[in-house]
């Protein structure tokens, strides 16, 4: 079967004409047709609406002439000249125009230089399309985004200020209530006193960790408890005590409040563990805080290899506090408190749901 081809189809000049015509005016966007002096042989329907211009004032006409020279753009010259001739292609070249009844508009222009058989000469189709609500959207994002990283950054700023206020207060606090403690002449007073200071000295060792640690958003609870054993180390243990105290276990991550509560959990069950668990202060001890993760389940263990306590309550003063504050802070978490004492030592675990038992041994 004999089949019609492309050429043998649209062998007349004015079929090929109203094929040409009828592609140029189904594209949505703009589209002029210029030959090789860039005066105009055809534009679409789309470029006369959108210019508001008519088929007598185009056709035949020079492109930088057409409506009073709106056209005559440099930017343009530089792709009909010299990019188009040399590349016969150009794609995406935007240039950004004041046109008379339409404003300040930005125009994307693709080109492609056509060529015929038997160097009959060539034509050059100008396709373009009105991106300029785009970029005016694109501009304003940009400058969203720019408003609010202003706006972190004042905020980090400010938290940053925060917590040096924090941090400067609890020092100040800390400093007046050890005045005091050498001060009064009662040995209980001094006691409570001195109690006291340790605590505000806690809650700021766990504000500094927390804050070096909260810099990438949640919390990793193992290098974060890891810190912050380190710094109570240095602050309640010093040289003075032979008491080793590490973290084990790779540990999860938290939220900043959930990892707050952990932190002031294991600072005061330390502090009650070298409070209590070694009365011997010549003596070799040793404190392990554990975290262990399984799913949304987690488990903080602190063991110590003291003297030992019945089970049913860690060891505390005549006061209770530490049981308290611990239970507060392990109710805010949904956990449980369990202490298991024996000859060995004594571990004190707070369970999140049902996280399987388990006891650390200090190591």
């Amino acid at each position: 079967m004999h089949r019609t081809g492309f050429r043998e189809q649209f062998a007349a000049i004015t079929d090929a004409w109203a094929l040409a015509q009828g592609i140029v005016d189904t594209v949505r966007e703009p589209v002029l047709v210029l030959d090789k002096d860039l005066r105009v042989i055809a534009a679409s329907r789309s470029f006369y609406s959108a210019f508001k211009v008519s088929p007598e004032d185009t056709k035949g006409r020079l492109l930088y002439a057409l409506g009073d020279g709106q056209w005559d753009i440099p930017k343009l010259r530089v792709l009909l000249e010299k990019i188009i001739p040399e590349q016969g292609v150009m794609e995406g070249y935007e240039v950004e125009h004041e046109f008379p009844g339409l404003g300040l508009r930005t125009m994307c222009l693709n080109a492609r230089q056509v060529f015929y058989e038997g160097g009959a000469g060539t034509t050059i189709l100008l396709g373009m399309e009105d991106v300029t609500e785009r970029r005016i959207l694109e501009r304003e994002k940009d400058e969203l985004l720019r408003e609010k990283d202003g706006l972190l950054r004042e905020k980090e700023t400010l938290l940053e200020e925060l917590q040096h206020r924090i941090a400067n207060s609890l020092q100040i606090i800390a400093s007046i209530i050890l005045m005091k403690a050498r001060a009064v002449q009662s040995e209980e007073t001094r006691f409570h006193l001195e109690d006291a200071h340790k605590r505000v000295l806690s809650i700021a060792a766990v504000q500094k960790q927390l804050h070096a640690s909260a810099a990438a958003g949640a919390i990793e609870i193992a290098p974060y408890l890891s810190k912050l054993c380190q710094s109570l180390a240095h602050s309640m243990i010093g040289d003075t005590r032979p008491i080793a105290l590490k973290v084990v276990g790779e540990g999860g991550s938290a939220t900043s409040r959930q990892a707050e509560s952990l932190g002031l959990i294991v600072t005061e069950l330390v502090m009650n563990a070298l409070k209590h668990a070694f009365p011997d202060d010549k003596a070799k001890g040793r404190i392990t805080v554990a975290y262990d993760v399984i799913g949304t389940n987690w488990k903080l263990s602190i063991t110590d290899n003291g003297i030992g306590k019945p089970s049913g309550g860690f060891a505390q003063g005549k006061s209770g506090l530490g049981t308290g504050i611990v239970k507060a802070l392990a109710h805010q978490l949904d956990a449980q408190v369990e202490t298991l004492a024996g000859p060995e030592g004594t571990t004190v675990s707070i369970t999140h749901a049902t996280f399987p038992t388990k006891v650390v041994q200090a190591a």
